[in-house]
């Protein structure tokens, strides 16, 4: 890969270009050179993070559409994190295309594994090649200070010019790699990290190991972790051979680690019992999962389906119509957007449904299809599936209640409309609608005044189709009170945004109590046409599970998901509250008094670290401010932010406090936004972070920011303490 190979880059049918890709001396970025440039892959300093995933053969749109030109074994595709269009590439050879399918895994193997220091190391030495425009491994004054305005940094230049002449130990007036490592370091020294140092360091040059145990227990609250954690912390993050001690380069380096993290480790990994009815969870799911951009001309790609469920989707939608040639197509009908096969998004499923989590996957379907066609759905189900696809009730008993993620790990769920029920009593004549149209009746939620299917004949389903209908049954809701009288377990209705916000407001505990033992899902406004999201925090309120959202288009909303949804491994499904459970706990989200303790939380935003910049102009540096969010029931929905720092994106420090009253911790997500403050227009975005209140760890913590698409971009970061009380 370093010596490069000439590929072809495929856009289309007809636009098939060589160009020369080769990977650079830092083993993680790939360069290729076209007739009028030189780029590199992907869009960030260190483009190997921007890689979502990597496919070979023929699994994009445009392969498929040259499949008969190039044999699979010749090409394989870079999957981009965000709306970034996909790398198509052909090699000459099967053993070429092999030698960068290896290589680029092992790249991306690498990037997922780095440590911060590794990452840091990475991030400095991006930026120094940046600079270095005559590439000879070298930079002068002139050149380091032209760098730093491009790192975000606004600075004394005698200041700059001090800590240079320390780094340049031969005088040369220039800084090799290592030695600009050294200035760096130099330029990086955190004051707020240091006086937190100074504070139990009794030589103030190391905290010995009862030094670094005090610290944990009086600051992080980790004191039940005893003596042997500090040691391990001292173990793995001391970079010098201090024995039982830890330096200022090593405490730094653990407060910028996942421990020191504001995210509880231990809550990022499976944690939560996986055995109540699925009816107990929250579950990440996906509306129009088909597109990549907006629901009137966007692309339908198999891509978007392959980026949610790499994502920890478990809920994906699939609207079905006609094809001409008999076999069912997946697209928003009725509008531009292009149009997939129903058998190869099945095909990409059973390739991808259980890559990132094991437990179910449901199928959304949207039915517009003929009897004819719904029978080719089924029989490509069936046959691509195999006994991936739930078919029958488990063990052969009628269901009370829903089986839970673990009974039915590794099984793909079919939600639809079905004749009779689970019981296999049947109507032979019965007729039905898909659950959106039939939604839409007398709903203000659809772009249009007129009933959709008022002009539409009612079509029977295929029985084939309907017999692979389980525990996810289709039906109309005829309101709580019926509901309560003859609802089974297994149904399931679905309810667009304001739909569920009216009930929401009229009978909240009604909701709450409903989605105990049944699952609901809700989807977007009709008229939201750009793709555009709704609130899910709303909807999880009152305990709703599949709240499918729109995932190809980031925002709010998708941070609020992607912040539910992190913990509990990324496996998909989280557990809902005790009071959202028990049938005994009349929980209303308007009035949660009574029920939960309450909690103060504080917190002490100090500084931050490597903001990105905005403006990408030479001379621009941002005026940061952070935000602090709390998303969770009405009484706790607040929000709260610091003042701005004038040209300081490198280290801006802030040292303010924030406070909040959190009425329902259990149901809280909490969200942090970093904005380039301009007093004449809107504050441009910076970064974010969001995640559950209960994963939240007290004392000194770094945040590590997130891009607008939810991707790491390191090393930004914020440095914040945070303390969390009880409120009486």
């Amino acid at each position: 890969m370093m010596a490069g190979s000439t590929l072809r880059k495929i856009k289309s049918r007809s636009w098939k270009k060589p160009r020369h890709f080769r990977l650079l001396e830092d083993g993680l970025t790939i360069w290729y050179k076209s007739r009028w440039k030189q780029c590199v892959v992907g869009s960030r300093p260190a483009p190997v993070f921007s890689y979502d995933i990597f496919l070979d053969g023929h699994q994009s749109e445009v392969l498929l559409s040259i499949a008969e030109e190039f044999p699979a074994d010749l090409c394989f595709t870079l999957v981009f994190h965000g709306r970034q269009g996909n790398l198509d590439l052909v090699a000459d050879s099967p053993e070429e295309a092999q030698a960068w399918i290896q290589g680029v895994r092992k790249l991306i193997h690498k990037a997922q594994t780095m440590d911060e220091k590794e990452r840091l190391d990475q991030w400095v030495w991006e930026w120094f090649k940046k600079a270095d425009k005559n590439k000879d491994g070298k930079m002068n004054f002139k050149e380091v200070t032209k760098l730093l305005k491009m790192m975000n940094v606004e600075m004394n230049e005698e200041h700059i010019l001090h800590l240079f002449k320390m780094a340049d130990k031969s005088e040369s007036g220039s800084l090799e790699m290592k030695q600009f490592v050294q200035f760096y370091k130099m330029l990086t020294q955190r004051d707020e990290v240091w006086k937190v140092f100074q504070d139990y360091s009794g030589d103030g040059e190391k905290l010995m190991l009862e030094e670094l145990e005090s610290f944990l227990r009086i600051e992080q609250s980790e004191g039940e972790k005893g003596p042997q954690h500090a040691k391990e912390l001292i173990d793995r993050y001391e970079p010098s051979d201090t024995g039982a001690a830890m330096t200022l380069d090593g405490f730094q380096m653990y407060l910028c680690s996942p421990e020191g993290s504001i995210f509880k480790p231990n809550y990022l990994e499976l944690h939560q019992d996986m055995t109540q009815p699925l009816s107990h969870y929250f579950i990440s799911s996906s509306h129009n999962t088909y597109l990549l951009e907006d629901q009137l001309r966007g692309p339908s790609s198999l891509e978007a389906y392959i980026k949610a469920l790499k994502r920890g989707c478990r809920c994906v939608e699939l609207d079905c119509w006609d094809g001409s040639d008999g076999e069912p197509i997946v697209y928003h009908g009725h509008t531009l957007t292009t149009k997939i096969l129903f058998k190869d998004i099945i095909t990409t499923l059973k390739e991808y449904a259980f890559k990132v989590s094991d437990f179910p996957v449901i199928l959304s379907v949207e039915n517009h299809c003929s009897v004819e066609q719904q029978t080719v759905m089924a029989q490509h189900l069936r046959q691509i599936l195999g006994d991936m696809l739930l078919t029958c009730v488990l063990n052969g008993q009628i269901p009370e209640q829903l089986p839970s993620p673990q009974d039915l790990k590794g099984r793909i769920l079919l939600k639809a409309k079905k004749i009779g029920d689970v019981e296999g009593c049947m109507d032979e004549t019965l007729t039905e609608f898909s659950d959106e149209e039939e939604m839409t009746n007398g709903d203000s939620d659809s772009p249009t005044k007129e009933n959709p299917s008022a002009d539409k004949k009612p079509e029977k389903l295929s029985r084939e189709l309907s017999d692979l209908v389980v525990y996810c049954k289709s039906v109309h809701f005829h309101g709580f009170e019926h509901a309560r009288t003859h609802a089974k377990c297994y149904e399931i209705s679905s309810f667009s945004e304001s739909k569920a916000k009216r009930l929401i407001k009229e009978a909240g505990t009604d909701f709450v109590q409903q989605n105990k033992c049944q699952l609901s899902r809700i989807y977007p406004s009709g008229f939201r046409t750009d793709s555009s999201n709704y609130n899910p925090q709303e909807m999880w309120n009152v305990g709703c599970q599949i709240v499918a959202l729109n995932f190809q288009t980031a925002g709010l909303e998708m941070d609020l998901n992607d912040g539910l949804f992190k913990q509990n491994g990324c496996c998909g499904y989280i557990l809902k509250p005790k009071f959202m459970i028990d049938p005994n706990i009349h929980f209303s989200p308007e009035k949660p008094e009574g029920l939960i303790e309450s909690c103060l939380l504080v917190y002490q935003v100090i500084s931050g670290q490597q903001l990105p910049k905005v403006n990408q102009k030479e001379g621009s540096i941002v005026d940061p401010l952070v935000r602090v969010e709390v998303y969770g029931v009405p009484k706790d929905q607040a929000k709260d932010e610091t003042t701005h720092i004038n040209n300081n994106g490198f280290n801006p420090v802030w040292n303010e406090t924030l406070n909040f009253v959190i009425h329902t911790p259990e149901l809280a997500l909490v969200r942090f936004v970093v904005e380039d403050y301009d007093k004449a227009s809107r504050n441009d975005f910076i970064g974010q972070f969001t995640l559950p209140f209960k994963c939240i760890q007290t004392g000194y913590r770094h945040i590590h920011l997130l891009s607008k698409d939810g991707t790491a971009i390191p090393p930004s970061s914020l440095f914040v303490n945070i303390n969390i009380s009880e409120f009486t």
